[in-house]
């Protein structure tokens, strides 16, 4: 399909939208920013280049989705929480997103810009709440890309000491690891982990040279880890052991606390809640990526039709793999007996069928580095949309490069980050940041499609999301649900996070603020 001028995205005329002159008089915190505006944006030089079609952007979705949570979560969830019951627990997560997707895609149809759910905020609740959603999606797509990293290192050491390469000890791991049941960091005996390093440089490289160059690199990734995936259950299917599925919920099917303090089902020796429920909680972030879909609608060739069924799709049909493979683990091996580190390969090799171990091995390597590459490729979009708002420096994060079309100078800070964080930071901390923060930029999204349906309901719409209001209702009260089961200390490290962002955006996204302008300009 060739590519289409921005001004026949919605045909001749651009449709009237929030903001403007509507929008005079009120405060800057709560001004909303016109879709006019977002559309004159894609004029400029600093416009990404459109060459991603329906299959692309759904290995994108996948890409982000199918990693850790298949050949690392599973086993860890599945013997120390949920039990066979975690086919349940990712049934409830599934549905989570789904939600969230429905809503996510009614968006991605209406604005085709850069940004995600952070330009949807701006369109629709008004710059300050644009600001928390972008400043959180930082911390999703940067805090996850950390923990991806710091998988993707185990999983790598794991694979490569079966050959018999291994690292020094001092360069294998975090120099810290998080003692859950005491709640303090102990030291490991290590100084850096050097191959986490190492792979956000290589996937660096490789997404400042290109969204095509990525995009190629991602489906190659997604077509391995895909058959591997297929390949498991179809092999493993024929081992499944029906008694191995009872108890089907040895934790009891709820597990739930608010704000830390238990309220319903079982808790392990250190008081965490266990159950069906908290399995879903967990396994959370087995989910996290198919809104990164949303952030390269800017880089779609028809983003009104291809991005709300790249997001779709892709979740619907990872919701299906997740629940598949976790059956059959739990059918082939007792959920007390499963590997906590390689579950997948440890129940091949229960079962006598050790020359698998190394094709899922590589299978489990390649599916986390694709999950690492999207959520890398996410973060830098959205620092795009923010600097093109003037809410941080145009000059670095707002600039794109004059051959690759990326923004390459925000994509290697976010390496540099990633890479810092993954060298220094034990992966339990990061996992847990990364869920809260993800579930309250779902909440948001559910929650604008209610303000943008009720306030301009003739806005065009090429995607609606069915059943309004009951999916994103749900959405928000499903999410809701899911944050107030996770720990205390991550709703702390989100307020630290939050409380950082204020800071920045009061000192200079406030003051900078193109709609800050723009309202001036219109007197």
């Amino acid at each position: 399909m060739a590519e289409q001028p921005v001004s026949n995205l919605y045909g001749a005329k651009a449709p009237a939208v929030p903001g403007g002159s509507a929008d005079k008089g009120r405060s800057q915190l709560f001004t909303r920013k016109p879709l006019e505006l977002l559309l004159e944006e894609m004029r400029g030089e600093n416009r990404l280049r459109r060459v991603l079609g329906p299959v692309q952007l759904t290995a994108l979705g996948v890409g982000a989705i199918i990693g850790a949570g298949i050949f690392v979560a599973t086993g860890a969830a599945a013997h120390n929480v949920a039990g066979p019951a975690l086919m349940l627990s990712y049934v409830v997560a599934g549905i989570t997103c789904i939600f969230a997707a429905l809503c996510y895609a009614e968006f991605a149809s209406m604005v085709p810009v850069a940004g995600s759910a952070y330009t949807y905020a701006y369109a629709t609740l008004g710059e300050l709440f644009a600001w928390i959603i972008g400043w959180d999606l930082i911390l999703e797509y940067g805090v996850s890309s950390a923990a991806v990293a710091t998988g993707w290192s185990a999983y790598a050491q794991s694979s490569l000491s079966k050959l018999g390469i291994n690292f020094p000890h001092v360069l294998t791991e975090s120099p810290w690891r998080y003692d859950a049941v005491h709640g303090v960091f102990i030291r490991t005996g290590s100084y850096v982990n050097l191959p986490a390093i190492l792979v956000v440089a290589v996937i660096t490289y490789v997404l400042v040279k290109g969204i095509q160059e990525s995009a190629t690199f991602n489906a190659t990734m997604v077509g391995i880890k895909v058959a591997a995936v297929l390949f498991v259950i179809a092999v493993g299917a024929f081992f499944i052991v029906k008694t191995n599925w009872h108890p089907f919920a040895p934790f009891g099917w709820s597990g739930l606390s608010f704000f830390g303090h238990h309220v319903a089902g079982q808790v392990d020796p250190g008081g965490k809640p266990v159950g069906m429920l908290a399995g879903a909680a967990i396994i959370f972030f087995a989910y996290i990526g198919f809104d990164s879909v949303s952030t390269h609608t800017e880089e779609a060739k028809n983003p009104q039709r291809d991005v709300p069924l790249g997001i779709i799709i892709s979740l619907v049909l990872c919701t299906v793999l997740y629940i598949a493979v976790v059956a059959v683990l739990t059918g082939m091996v007792k959920f007390d007996q499963l590997d906590v580190n390689a579950p997948v390969s440890m129940a091949f090799k229960a079962k006598g069928l050790g020359w698998a171990e190394g094709l899922i091995a590589t299978a489990g390597v390649a599916g986390i580095t694709s999950v690492l590459l999207v959520m890398m490729l996410s973060g830098p979009r959205v620092f795009l949309a923010m600097a093109r708002d003037g809410l941080l420096p145009k000059g670095i994060f707002g600039t794109v490069h004059p051959k690759f079309r990326t923004p390459w100078k925000s994509t290697m800070l976010v390496g540099l980050f990633v890479a810092v964080l993954s060298g220094i930071m034990p992966i339990d901390s990061l996992l847990h940041l990364t869920n809260i923060g993800t579930l309250l930029a779902f909440v948001i999204v559910c929650a604008a499609v209610l303000i943008m349906r009720r306030k301009y309901p003739d806005t065009p719409r090429p995607f609606r999301c069915p059943w309004v209001p009951v999916v994103p209702v749900m959405g928000i009260l499903s999410c809701l649900l899911l944050m107030f089961s996770l720990p205390t200390e991550n709703w702390w490290r989100l307020f630290l996070w939050l409380l950082l962002g204020f800071v920045i955006y009061f000192m200079y996204g406030r003051n900078h603020s193109v709609m800050k302008h723009y309202l001036e300009s219109k007197g």
